[in-house]
């Protein structure tokens, strides 16, 4: 049995902090994954940066309100669930996820939460467990599922390189280079052929 999992940002949506740095212009907030393998490092620089501009939780989602899927995104996504079944394993935070899940159809999604003051600041962060996408395929591996995986950044490496398949999707030309054993792809189509062969289903 097969389960594809797939990242969220980057992958399906735009990048939630990139979007959020250019509405406030704070261009600091554009660092992400792909510019910082340590997940608990980026986060513990996001917050401070918050609190030094006295941004919170509604600030952020009013962003987030704005976010359309990337062109495509949905439609690829109908057209997988109607192959296998489908997880989305994001880093990203129940908090922010809504909008967009309700934007693309209401995938399943796996992802963090967000601790949150009296006030609406970001004071920190839950994750749901440690390493949390190669946790998590290693647990749908340990109950049947053969799991094929997709994104774009340093900490989708990990599900990406524990899966019987994996793929980097929209990724930087430096982690391409430096992991030049997963096929990348740039277009949908070019990602659900691959899929495709990977479940034995014709075009």
């Amino acid at each position: 049995m097969d389960i594809v999992c797939l990242d969220l940002e980057g992958v399906l949506v735009p990048e939630i902090w990139i979007a959020f740095a250019e509405e406030t212009g704070i261009e600091e907030l554009k660092k992400t994954t792909r510019d910082e393998p340590d997940y608990d490092k980026l986060m513990n620089y996001r917050i401070q940066i918050l609190k030094e501009h006295g941004l919170g939780l509604k600030e952020i989602q009013e962003t987030i309100e704005k976010i359309d899927p990337i062109p495509g995104a949905k439609d690829f996504l109908d057209r997988l669930r109607t192959l296998t079944q489908v997880i989305i394993i994001s880093d990203t935070f129940t908090q922010f996820a809504k909008p967009l899940m309700k934007k693309l159809g209401w995938p399943t999604i796996f992802c963090n939460s967000l601790e949150v003051g009296k006030t609406g600041e970001i004071i920190g962060y839950k994750m749901r467990c440690e390493k949390s996408k190669y946790t998590t395929v290693k647990a749908l591996q340990s109950i049947g599922y053969d799991t094929i995986a997709s994104g774009d950044s340093h900490n989708d490496l990990g599900m990406i390189e524990a899966s019987k398949a994996g793929f980097l999707f929209k990724s930087t030309e430096q982690i391409k280079a430096e992991y030049p054993q997963y096929p990348a792809f740039e277009t949908y189509e070019e990602l659900l052929k691959a899929i495709r062969e990977q479940l034995g289903e014709d075009d």
